[in-house]
């Protein structure tokens, strides 16, 4: 019997080696979905360091991968889209107030490129892409504004908004982001601009259709006396 007691023990042992090398290892095993990237550090770097350089890290998007205990740190990093608002005060080109309101639609892109890009600069203040959105937006929009008469943002809101969205996506791009879509939401003054501005057209409208009616109405008569 006491012959066994040292197996016994021996073994014990072992089986509490392999629990903790099955614990570690299922601890390890990480798992990036879909809508998420894992940024895996450790190689190459100093003690401390995010490196984030071609070499230095190890970018997984909807994938796995072992992640090394004490040697390799994961992050996540959201590849989800974001709906970001912007408002602005600008003055058109004729030199008229205008108040204007639009929505973007910005991600970290999907590829690995754009995913290094974002992280550098947003791993670990991921709420600061709404923050950098806004503000480059918000001076895009301003500028392409000063560019373009009143009656050219109001008749061709989209081409607009393109226009402001081609203008930004270069800053955007240089750390990592897309933006899906941008949209103008609102257009409004302080005075009486845009409300005057729309009345002659109105009016027009409302002429045009004052004599489309009288004239169907005449052919309506005439047909009826031919009868």
């Amino acid at each position: 019997m006491e012959a066994l007691i040292p197996i016994l023990v021996v073994g014990g042992v072992i089986a509490v080696v392999l629990l903790i090398a099955l614990l570690v290892l299922l601890r390890s095993y990480r798992i990036a979905p879909p809508n998420e990237a894992m940024i895996i550090t450790g190689r190459g770097a100093k003690a401390g360091d995010v490196d984030l350089e071609t070499g230095g890290a190890r970018v997984i998007i909807g994938g796995r991968a072992i992640v090394r205990p004490i040697f390799e740190r994961a992050f996540m990093l959201s590849l989800s889209s974001r709906q970001i608002p912007v408002e602005v005060d600008g003055y058109s080109m004729n030199g008229i107030f205008l108040r204007l309101r639009g929505v973007a639609q910005v991600k970290v892109g999907g590829n690995i490129d754009d995913v290094r890009k974002a992280a550098q600069r947003f791993l670990d203040q991921q709420k600061q892409i709404d923050n950098y959105t806004q503000e480059i937006l918000s001076g895009t929009l301003r500028a392409v504004v000063g560019t373009l008469s009143v009656e050219q943002i109001i008749r061709d809101r989209a081409s607009f908004a393109s226009q402001v969205q081609a203008e930004a996506e270069h800053s955007m791009n240089n750390q990592g982001l897309v933006i899906d879509t941008f949209q103008i939401s609102a257009i409004e003054d302080d005075g009486s601009y845009l409300r005057d501005w729309g009345r002659p057209e109105a009016a027009l409208v409302a002429k045009r259709a004052a004599i489309a009616e009288s004239d169907a109405n005449r052919e309506s008569t005439q047909a009826s006396n031919i009868n």
